[in-house]
């Protein structure tokens, strides 16, 4: 089967930005995620609660998530499973590299606080279904 190109894609880092907050705070563990008030540098962007990417030169992505975690979990394989889960539902939903997952853990939440909807994490519409 050969493949014809017929035009240019273009994602918007506000879908990768999406995908990456969707597939962190499902990990299990994750309370939610936490907007930073100010990015750390001049060439980062902020699209959304707790998500931060970094295009690179060479077209990869650097993503820094910062979470809250529930308490009683063991962090450092949370954290993995983060990275874990980010990496591969970037790939198979945008076919975008990302380099580096850096997960920054905010707070610990305790075990009575109700975690919040996907509502309230991402104002998007197809979110109501």
């Amino acid at each position: 089967m050969a493949t014809e190109t017929i035009g240019e894609i273009v994602i918007s880092p506000r879908v990768l930005e999406v995908i990456t907050g969707i597939a962190a705070t499902k990990v299990d563990g994750v309370h939610s995620l936490r907007n930073k008030t100010v990015a750390d540098g001049l060439s980062r962007k902020t699209f959304g609660k707790g998500v931060y990417l970094q295009t690179e030169e060479d077209g990869t992505v650097n993503a820094d998530i910062y979470v809250y975690l529930q308490y009683g979990v063991n962090v450092p394989a949370v954290c993995i499973a983060i990275q874990q889960a980010v990496k591969a539902a970037v790939y198979d939903m945008a076919e975008v590299n990302i380099s580096a997952v850096n997960i920054h853990v905010e707070e610990i939440v305790p075990e009575k606080t109700p975690k919040p909807d996907m509502k309230s994490l991402f104002d998007e519409d197809f979110l109501d279904d």
